[in-house]
């Protein structure tokens, strides 16, 4: 019976750890693959663009125009892969009133009678 409980309780840890390695080879290789051009986020949460990845332990990233700032590179998270920011409403009516900005900081009072 002991033994049962044994491996009961092993085999997770033992998947848990595999899974965890894994995860860390894959953020290592992200970390060592990373190019002149490339869109990244940090673990902090700030966007921007590799400039120079050319050192072994820090990296460029350019988050604005002319602004470069220098990181370690196990603070990049991920890459960004670019989307169009722009976001067209294909089902607004021509005839519709533009929302003003009162209008929509103005709060909702959904027993009020109109």
């Amino acid at each position: 019976m002991f033994p049962l409980l044994l491996v009961l309780l092993a085999v997770p840890l033992f998947l848990s750890a595999r899974k965890q390695k894994r995860a860390m080879a894959e953020q290592q290789k992200l970390q060592n693959d990373l190019a002149p051009g490339d869109k990244v986020m940090t673990t902090s949460g700030l966007y921007g663009t590799v400039a120079d990845a050319s050192h072994d332990t820090t990296i460029d990233i350019e988050i604005s125009e002319g602004v470069v700032t220098r990181w370690l590179r196990a603070a990049i998270r991920e890459k960004v892969v670019d989307t169009d920011e722009t976001v067209v409403d294909e089902k607004a009516d021509e005839d519709e009133e533009p929302v003003t900005a009162a209008q929509v900081a103005e709060p909702l009072d959904h027993n009020a009678k109109k």
